[in-house]
């Protein structure tokens, strides 16, 4: 596996206990494959999670000194409940997790297939603003095959919820490699952090690229035939 994160400091509930909030937001500390969640976190329904959380957005945007009885905003607590529960965070929910079917290699294809350039959008869990990258994918049939809109579905789903890069790059592998059971799995990752291009630096010109590599893929002479292929 080609992948470095910081070792994570010992947590007291969702909170790091020796570590600022400006420090986790800018190390981009790694706390995890499984994102965070509370144990109760689906005790309420969507419909109760919508009008709670349109309520405490109305709250925020009554701080921020906005008229709500405008004509173009007084609808706006409803439209990002909707879009944060039914939308952009729906990853959060298991029941919204893709159903996979596979299927025999019937056709003994025993080379690396490649999905690549599979758009996705997600969202920076330190500051909520907008990750937007592209995810290639590749396995080695270990008898048998995913439907190749599947994979795009997996990435899509894992994207959606506030994210850590390096965590949404072996949320996908591990889901990759318990569902075609196979070790035979890479993920490749290049996104484009609004968190770091909209705010603070402002620098809109980097990207950040991680990598998974499972298998038959550590070794150097596949990895070159992957990075062939992404280039074509």
């Amino acid at each position: 596996m080609k992948l470095k994160t910081a070792n994570p400091a010992p947590m007291n509930g969702n909170k790091f206990s020796d570590f600022s909030i400006d420090e986790i937001g800018d190390e981009h500390i790694y706390t995890g494959l499984e994102t965070p969640m509370k144990a109760d976190a689906f005790i309420m329904s969507d419909v109760e999670k919508k009008e709670r959380i349109s309520d405490l957005f109305s709250q925020i945007m009554d701080v921020m000194g906005l008229d709500l009885t405008d004509d173009s905003l007084k609808g706006t607590p409803d439209r990002v409940a909707k879009m944060y529960i039914e939308e952009i965070f729906s990853g959060l929910n298991p029941d919204n997790k893709p159903k996979i079917a596979l299927f025999e290699n019937k056709y003994q294809y025993n080379q690396m297939l490649v999905e690549k350039n599979i758009t996705f959008y997600s969202n920076c869990e330190h500051h909520f603003v907008p990750i937007i990258g592209k995810a290639h994918i590749a396995y080695v049939s270990s008898g048998k095959v995913i439907g190749l809109s599947k994979l795009n579905r997996i990435v899509q789903y894992y994207a959606k919820r506030p994210q850590v890069q390096e965590r949404l790059t072996n949320q996908i592998a591990m889901e990759l490699k318990d569902v075609l059971n196979t070790e035979d799995i890479a993920v490749i990752i290049d996104a484009k952090h609004l968190c770091v291009s909209s705010r603070g630096v402002k620098d809109d010109t980097s990207a950040t690229v991680t990598s998974y590599y499972g298998g038959v893929f550590n070794r150097p002479h596949k990895i070159a035939e992957l990075q062939n292929y992404l280039k074509q």
